[in-house]
């Protein structure tokens, strides 16, 4: 799988599981809270029983006028407190909280509270407020089941989610492979006859003297171009399994070597060359690695350069800067060049592909990419190879 199609792959993911998970989610918390208060409710029932068997001894205790603190009933499980119609504490063998008399039952930290209205007035009493711990086991217990539950979910959706993403991403996969083949085929198609051109021209230039040189200098120009797109979609197209041999290289003689065959293209535009480049820079780099990288950022400059503008090439242990005076970019187009197929002017020819090829060669090293441009005055890119 293409690292495109993972990407698709994982956005889809993402969407379908968020969303999947938030309804999940929003339907587990309502159910959670319905059943937390199902759960209080069959304890306050609970409760209510408790309140009403405590009735029954208070009418038992006033019938023998015997009220005072040793023969106040006290159960165990639970405690209980009396209040007067004004709601004054009488006795009991707690202090319960503030609270609204008009409850009936409520949770108050950890624990339940029951309110019974007494009528008749048994020993003064107009309230009785019964007290006992909240079990909290079955809401715990709850809980558990209920993130077992979306974990289960989360991973049935994940596989579903997984195998519906590649069923949808399948004719994308189909659609590239169509598009490698003929990219395939045709740079197959493409490099003999390209090959065949730039070594008759040679040939010509270098036999004969004879009538046209301009005209065979626009060939050249051409042909070299082609040779140079040729080479950008093999690479693309051989990137992901091309085994990289990493040696010494010397960027000095490759710069050189490589000025000299852009040197057709730089005349062609009568565009004035400045360099300043430190003999014998190293760095451990696949040759063809390197070769892509400095022809890119070449190419990028001839091509979007002014007639009789000025190239500069600046080359040390620390640094390749690449610096023409062409058309420029605005400040936020130049955070889209580095795309794939974005194109900083789409009056000229090409794929858009340069940029991209030198940002991969750029993250595989370890290198860093700053590009600094003015819309009509120029563009500078900077390659720092570090330490």
């Amino acid at each position: 799988m293409s690292h495109s199609e993972r990407r698709t792959l994982y956005r889809f993911l993402s969407i379908y599981i968020g969303t999947t998970m938030a309804l999940f989610l929003l339907a587990a918390s309502i159910f959670y809270l319905f059943e937390k208060h199902r759960i209080i409710d069959l304890q306050c029932e609970v409760l209510q029983k408790k309140s009403n068997a405590h009735i029954q001894r208070l009418r038992t205790l006033h019938q023998d006028h015997t009220l005072n603190k040793l023969a106040y009933p006290v159960s165990e499980g639970f405690h209980s407190a009396i209040f007067d119609i004004d709601q004054n504490f009488i006795f009991g063998d707690f202090k319960p909280p503030k609270f609204d008399f008009n409850t009936t039952c409520f949770a108050y930290g950890d624990d339940l509270y029951h309110v019974e209205t007494v009528l008749p007035y048994y020993l003064g009493t107009a309230y009785l407020i019964v007290q006992q711990p909240l079990d909290n086991a079955p809401v715990v217990k709850l809980l558990q089941r209920l993130a077992l539950f979306l974990v289960l979910v989360c991973l049935i959706f994940l596989i579903a989610g997984y195998y519906l993403g590649r069923l949808f991403i399948r004719p994308m996969r189909q659609s590239i492979e169509m598009i490698e083949r003929f990219i395939e085929d045709s740079t197959h198609e493409l490099n003999t006859p390209i090959s065949t051109i730039l070594t008759n021209i040679e040939l010509l230039d270098t036999l004969y003297n004879c009538e046209g040189r301009e005209e065979r200098k626009r060939i050249e120009i051409a042909s070299k171009t082609l040779s140079h797109l040729y080479d950008d979609l093999t690479y693309l197209k051989l990137n992901h399994r091309y085994h990289r041999n990493v040696i010494s290289c010397d960027l000095s003689a490759l710069l050189a070597e490589r000025l000299c065959y852009f040197a057709s293209m730089i005349e062609g535009k009568k565009i004035t060359l400045q360099t300043e480049i430190t003999p014998e820079v190293k760095r451990l780099m696949d040759q063809n690695d390197a070769q892509k990288l400095i022809d890119n950022l070449l190419s990028n400059a001839i091509k979007y350069n002014k007639k009789n503008g000025t190239l500069k090439l600046f080359l040390d242990t620390k640094q390749l800067v690449v610096k023409d005076s062409g058309i420029g970019m605005k400040e936020e187009e130049t955070k889209k060049i580095l795309e794939r197929y974005h194109r900083a002017c789409d009056g000229e020819r090409g794929f858009g592909i340069g940029m991209d090829i030198v940002m991969r060669i750029v993250k595989h090293y370890g290198f860093k990419l700053s590009i600094f441009s003015q819309e009509g005055k120029g563009t500078q890119v900077s390659i720092l190879w570090g330490k």
